[in-house]
């Protein structure tokens, strides 16, 4: 099923300037788009549970909502305020109403700060999480790359093979590995979504070589959501 986004929260982390951007809306046909509208219309979702922003302890990032840990590497720094803080402020630069935005950076990490420039890749881990109500038609995460990938090409990043599923313990979720050429190395990307509690979150690792988004990407671990009240 065809689904549009009227605003796309997924943050592609560039080395040298990991911020926040949009991506245009998918090109559908009108008679598709009309009748995905209409369906839309006669739907109602469940109310949707309050979004956890978790907490970073130990050299963690925690999520008890969402049920699942992930390992932040000695040394980095954190922008997640910052980068929640630029999402939110309005057309004319005025904070927006933290009620009237579909979702949030949970966790931005950063092995420099964002604004130090270096050769070498900047790390990156970026974890969000949007409202499934702000993506009329999705319902299974495979779905969320097609945004992904858009946002992805609009920074030049290339997906290395169709998205695929991928394990973590327990819970299946599903991962797409990009890469970009930056001047004499290369950018590698892994994005991993999943669904629930009414939200669609993705989990973003960037690294210069393979090893370093795979030790990444194995900071994560899941364990049993807290359950909503």
């Amino acid at each position: 099923m065809a689904f549009c986004h009227p605003r796309l929260l997924f943050v592609s982390l560039l080395a040298l300037a990991p911020y926040a951007f949009e991506a245009p809306a998918f090109a559908q046909d009108s008679s598709s788009s009309s009748a995905s509208r209409t369906h839309t219309s006669k739907k109602v979702r469940p109310p949707v549970p309050s979004l956890d922003d978790g907490s970073v302890s130990g050299g963690a990032y925690r999520n008890s909502s969402f049920g699942f840990t992930c390992k932040i590497p000695a040394g980095w720094v954190l922008r997640t305020e910052e980068m929640n803080t630029r999402d939110n402020e309005d057309a004319s630069g005025q904070p927006a109403s933290a009620a009237g935005q579909p979702g949030r950076v949970l966790l931005a990490a950063f092995s420099r700060p964002p604004e130090a420039r270096a050769e070498d890749v900047n790390g990156s881990i970026l974890i969000a999480a949007e409202s499934v109500g702000a993506y009329p038609g999705l319902e299974q995460a495979p779905q969320y790359f097609g945004p992904v990938v858009e946002a992805a090409k609009a920074q030049g990043l290339e997906i290395d093979d169709d998205p695929y599923q991928f394990v973590i313990g327990t819970k299946k979720l599903v991962r797409g590995d990009f890469q970009k050429d930056v001047g004499t190395r290369v950018m590698l990307q892994s994005t991993l979504v999943m669904l629930g509690r009414g939200y669609v979150v993705s989990f973003t690792f960037i690294g210069g070589t393979e090893d370093e988004v795979e030790e990444l990407v194995e900071g994560l671990s899941f364990g049993a959501p807290k359950s909503a009240r």
